[in-house]
């Protein structure tokens, strides 16, 4: 009873992985861009992600191929040569030495193995080998433990965590290169709705680029197991309209806008350690060690990404960052809860 509910159930999901495959792709792409997940990695809206899928289907399919076609030969053998009723229980004659046999599952798998190899091949080299616009955007993103930093070299901007990208129209392509860092191990880089998976290696640089054909928010995180807080090591990609990005840019090019109101707040910022690795542009702080916070405020999360930017989670994230990331390497200052209110203030300024 065991074995013959087993087997029921192993035909039927057989039977829902053929239903599934015998979808159209363009069907299953077009269901699936309609999704809201900013990580459907079946709602491509880059070249790169679009090369990567369709790769990804025709191994699907052809791997898929080869299950049917052993399964059915399969089910076949079971029904056709099951054991008969007058069965003497003797060991059937045996054939040895099919030359036909020995060649066609010799030379089929090969030619199976070459197919995928070149199509592999030709994706991964269109994505390399892709040429550089003069219009494209440079940015050099460097991996932390666990933060992302941001640098714009032609736009003299620096950010960290939430990346700023134009949405590239088709009819004038506005592609992304991205120049990979890391400033300590192992990270990896992985949109999925973007790109594939790319590594950030230290002292190693290595590249990608991103053409996004819609606007929007697009979330991922490191793909690479780099320490305790790699679970909330996250991405979050904004893709603007060229409008928007250009008064993004303008704005992240101002200096720090701080009020007087908040002097005590700065004068505590700038005399304890916040300013041996935090930087805060038009000020002491020109730390280097932690993310960029002259336009704090502008962002929609802090921790990178592991909870929203409010005032109350800034004081919470200043007093105990290990209530919010635990195992970050943003120490716990030992501040009062005045010296803390105030510093929550002026860092509430930094827009």
């Amino acid at each position: 009873m065991g074995i013959r509910s087993s087997s029921h159930c192993f035909m039927r999901f057989a039977v829902q992985v053929m239903v599934f495959l015998c979808v159209p792709a363009a069907a299953l792409a077009d269901t699936a861009a309609r999704s809201l997940s900013p990580t459907n990695i079946f709602a491509p809206v880059s070249t790169p992600a679009h090369s990567i899928m369709g790769l990804s289907l025709f191994v699907l399919a052809v791997t898929a191929g080869i299950f049917a076609i052993v399964f059915s030969l399969l089910v076949y053998c079971v029904v056709k040569f099951g054991k008969p009723a007058d069965d003497d229980g003797r060991e059937p004659p045996q054939v040895y030495g099919s030359n036909q046999v020995e060649l066609a599952w010799t030379v089929i798998p090969v030619l199976i193995v070459v197919v995928l190899f070149l199509a592999t091949a030709r994706v991964i080299a269109s994505i390399q080998k892709a040429a550089q616009p003069r219009n494209a955007i440079q940015v050099i993103a460097i991996g932390h433990q666990f933060w992302w930093e941001y640098r714009y070299p032609g736009l003299q901007v620096v950010t960290a965590n939430e990346l700023h990208i134009p949405v590239s129209d088709p009819a004038n392509p506005t592609p992304t290169f991205i120049t990979l860092l890391s400033a300590d191990t192992d990270h990896s880089f992985w949109v999925p709705r973007l790109g594939g998976k790319t590594d950030l290696i230290p002292n190693h640089p290595n590249s990608m680029w991103v053409d996004p054909q819609l606007t929007g928010l697009y979330v991922g995180q490191c793909a690479q197991f780099c320490g305790t807080q790699h679970a909330k090591m996250l991405l979050r990609v904004y893709v603007q309209s060229r409008q928007e990005f250009d008064h993004w840019i303008a704005q992240q090019s101002q200096p720090a806008q701080t009020s007087s109101t908040v002097s005590e707040g700065q004068r505590i910022f700038e005399s304890t350690a916040c300013i041996n690795c935090h930087a805060v542009s038009g000020t002491l702080a020109n730390g280097r060690f932690g993310p960029d916070l002259t336009h704090l405020m502008s962002r929609e999360t802090i921790a990178s990404g592991a909870a929203p930017n409010t005032p109350e989670n800034l004081r919470l994230w200043i007093l105990n960052p290990d209530s919010i990331k635990p195992g970050s390497k943003m120490p716990a200052m030992g501040l009062s809860d005045h010296q803390l209110d105030a510093v929550t203030a002026y860092l509430a300024t930094l827009h």
